[in-house]
C-alpha cells in the first residue's frame, strides 16, 4: 500500500517518510531530510556497528539518533545499547527468511557451517582455531562461507585450509546456495564479536539448523538469554566444547533444536511485513518533534 524507492542517499527526492539504514553511514541523508522536512517521520534502522561501536563515539551517529522520530533495532537486546532517554522511540523488528525443510546431511562427517564475510567483527579466526583444536576422534567438518573483505583474513583461511583437513573455506556464494549449505549442516557456528541481529542466525533456524553462537548482545537477543548453545565471545575452546558436545550427545543436540524451534516464529516473513507496515502507519499518523 506504499510506493517505495531504494536509494543510496537522499538527495531531495519526494518522500513522506524516510527510513535510513545505518546511523553513521546515512548521517548526511538523515541530517538533510530532517532539515528539509522537520515535520515528517524519519526512521533510523540500527545495525550492530551502530549499536555497539559508532553511537558510543561518533558524533554524526549520535546526531542521527536525536533526529530520528523512531529507531528500529533487530533483536530484543538492542534497546539496552541506547541512551535511556531514547529508548522510548525504539521498536524491535526481527528480520525474516522463508522456512525451508532441512536438507540431506552427510553421515560420514558432522558438518558445521560458518556464514559471514571474513572481517574482524565476525571473528572468523575463531572458526579456524576451533577447527584446529577439535579432538582427534571428532568428525566435525567446518564449512566457512563468505568473501574475504580483509585480505589478511583470506590468507589466514587459506593457510588453515592447507594444514587442517577439517576446515574448508568455500568463499562467497549466492544467497540461495548459502541456504543450501545451511540446510545440509548439522549446526551453524556464529562467533561474532558484535551483531545487530544476524541474518545468518535466523536463516539457519528457518532451515532447521540449530546454532552455536558467541554470547555478544546481538546473538543473545536473537536466541534468548537461556539458550544452551552460547559461549563467551572469543573463547575458541568453549566453542569447540559445545560443538563436540552436540556431535557426541544426542540429547544436547535435540535441546538445541528445540530451543531454536521456539524462536522460529520471530523470524516469520509475514510477522516482519506486519511490523514494518505498522511502523510506517504509526509514523505517518504521529511523528515526534525533533531538534533542529
Amino acid at each position: 500500500r506504499y510506493r517505495v524507492r531504494v536509494l543510496k542517499a537522499w538527495n531531495g527526492e519526494a518522500a513522506d517518510v524516510l527510513i535510513a539504514l545505518h546511523a553513521r553511514r546515512s548521517a548526511a541523508s538523515i541530517e538533510a531530510f530532517a532539515r528539509e522536512h522537520p515535520e515528517r517521520p524519519l526512521v533510523v534502522v540500527l545495525t550492530g556497528t551502530d549499536l555497539y561501536r559508532d553511537i558510543r563515539a561518533d558524533a554524526a551517529a549520535q546526531r542521527s539518533l536525536e533526529l530520528a522520530t523512531r529507531l528500529v533495532v533487530l533483536q530484543d537486546r538492542g534497546p539496552d545499547a541506547l541512551p535511556a532517554a531514547l529508548r522510548g522511540k525504539c521498536v524491535v523488528i526481527y528480520q525474516s527468511a522463508p522456512r525451508l525443510a532441512p536438507g540431506a546431511r552427510r553421515r560420514t562427517t558432522f558438518d558445521v557451517a560458518v556464514v559471514g564475510h571474513l572481517r574482524d567483527e565476525k571473528d572468523p579466526r575463531l572458526a579456524m582455531r576451533v577447527a584446529e583444536n577439535l579432538p582427534d576422534d571428532s568428525h566435525i567438518r567446518v564449512l566457512h562461507v563468505g568473501d574475504a573483505l580483509d585480505p589478511a583474513l583470506g590468507r589466514a583461511a587459506r593457510s588453515t585450509e592447507r594444514r587442517c583437513a577439517r576446515y574448508r573455506w568455500i568463499g562467497g556464494l549466492p544467497r540461495g546456495r548459502v541456504r543450501q549449505v545451511m540446510r545440509g549442516a548439522r549446526l551453524l557456528l556464529h562467533p561474532s564479536k558484535m551483531e545487530g541481529g544476524a541474518q545468518a542466525v535466523l536463516e539457519a533456524i528457518q532451515s532447521g539448523t540449530p546454532v552455536i553462537a558467541s554470547d555478544c548482545a546481538g546473538n543473545v537477543g536473537m536466541l534468548g538469554s537461556g539458550y544452551p548453545g552460547l559461549f563467551p565471545v572469543g573463547d575458541a575452546g568453549a566453542a569447540a566444547e559445545l560443538l563436540h558436545r552436540a556431535e557426541s550427545d544426542a540429547r544436547f543436540l535435540r535441546a538445541l533444536h528445540a530451543a531454536c524451534k521456539k524462536r522460529a516464529a520471530l523470524f516469520d516473513p509475514e510477522r516482519e511485513r506486519r511490523a514494518v507496515l505498522g511502523l510506517v502507519d504509526n509514523s505517518l499518523a504521529k511523528s515526534s518533534r525533533r531538534p533542529r
